[in-house]
């Protein structure tokens, strides 16, 4: 397409399966067009970095597609946990009801017919070549392969922990390790994980642990077999119990924040509700009903629609709130999720963020960054 008619386009969005967003994005930035791409931004670590440089380098309008970026929500939680309320970040707790698609199983043997409607090479694009096997990877079920998703990760992540990322001023890690995970299979991520991530002190802020859990009971894909899976992993019963009164059950995804002072929950993949609850205090209050939170003044700009963001970055206007400058960096933190869990459970990754790499396990390394087949490089 830019070859027959690039200088025609001076923008493009990419809504493709997350192995292409990489290659896509990469070689519309280095044309200089302005881009918006679903999220996760990339598939791996080096594409994340290279986007985020490219968009910076090339002064283009971005904006990565997690639109609860755009909610006064979310935007109104990191206000309050900035403004101190809930005092010192210490902890976070994101869980998520993701997989939603199969994955945990083994590659399928042999191979299926290529539908007339379907471009099977073109589709595969930088992975490398399998054979085509019907309702396995063409479709929404690519999310759970390695090849070409990033699991509930790269699914959910870019929504849940948007806001704590900004909010708690993560940066890069530390450590990071897959503590517990269900049986592990070559190609495909497991049914259940659960994720923890060291943060150092960073802007006055003490360190930080944030444990990521995901898991999905739900048998709709035939594919919970014994042996194969673990109770969805979610925070411990005392860690959340201030919740479960409240509401009868543990929402199927969420955020907590855990302070010096108390505690905030938002109890959707958005952020765009959230609740607060001080030391010496009954329960959860929403936080427009919470006097400590209604006393915190505005600090960040309201949006006007996530996708005019974007438009309004490219005729001139401010960035975008999740352009690939903080868009890419978010989305590399958490790919290192994935690094970690591909390496092995209960395996601790020393993690030097600014050079991409496990200081103390070279085999992180072909998780970095993808080897693309011949033929598909931006």
């Amino acid at each position: 397409m830019f070859d027959e008619m690039g200088d025609k386009i001076d923008a493009v969005t990419i809504s493709t399966p997350d192995h292409v967003h990489g290659l896509a994005g990469i070689t519309a930035l280095k044309l200089k067009k302005h881009v918006y791409c679903q999220k996760p931004l990339t598939q791996n670590v080096w594409e994340a970095r290279e986007m985020r440089r490219l968009a910076i380098e090339n002064k283009v309008a971005t904006q990565m597609g997690n639109q609860g970026s755009a909610g006064d929500g979310l935007r109104r939680a990191i206000e309050v946990i900035q403004a101190g309320v809930i005092g010192n970040p210490l902890e976070l707790h994101v869980w998520s009801n993701r997989p939603v698609w199969p994955q945990g199983l083994a590659r399928p043997e042999g191979s299926d017919p290529v539908p007339d409607h379907l471009d099977w090479d073109l589709w595969l694009g930088p992975a490398q070549k399998r054979p085509f096997k019907k309702d396995v990877y063409h479709g929404f079920n690519w999310r759970g392969w390695y090849d070409f998703g990033t699991g509930a990760l790269g699914d959910m992540a870019c929504h849940t922990v948007n806001m704590p990322f900004r909010a708690l001023k993560l940066g890069y890690p530390t450590n990071i390790e897959c503590e517990v995970a269900s049986r592990v299979y070559p190609e495909t991520f497991p049914l259940s994980s659960r994720i923890r991530f060291d943060f150092p002190e960073r802007e006055g802020l003490p360190p930080c642990k944030f444990w990521w859990y995901d898991g999905n009971p739900n048998p709709k894909h035939g594919i919970y077999k014994s042996g194969n899976f673990i109770t969805p992993l979610r925070p411990s019963a005392d860690l959340v119990h201030e919740i479960v009164e409240q509401r009868g059950e543990l929402p199927a995804s969420g955020c907590l924040v855990i302070g010096e002072k108390g505690k905030l929950f938002a109890g959707d993949d958005y952020g765009a509700r959230f609740q607060v609850v001080l030391k010496g205090e009954d329960g959860y209050r929403e936080s427009d009903k919470h006097e400590a939170c209604v006393a915190v003044p505005q600090s960040i700009w309201r949006s006007p629609g996530h996708e005019e963001e974007w438009f309004d970055m490219m005729k001139g206007g401010r960035a975008a709130y999740s352009n690939f400058e903080i868009a890419g960096y978010l989305t590399e933190i958490i790919l290192l999720g994935c690094i970690a869990l591909r390496t092995g459970v209960g395996h601790n990754l020393a993690w030097d963020g600014p050079n991409m790499r496990a200081t103390n396990a070279p085999e992180a390394e072909q998780y970095v960054r993808r080897n693309n087949r011949r033929g598909w490089s931006a």
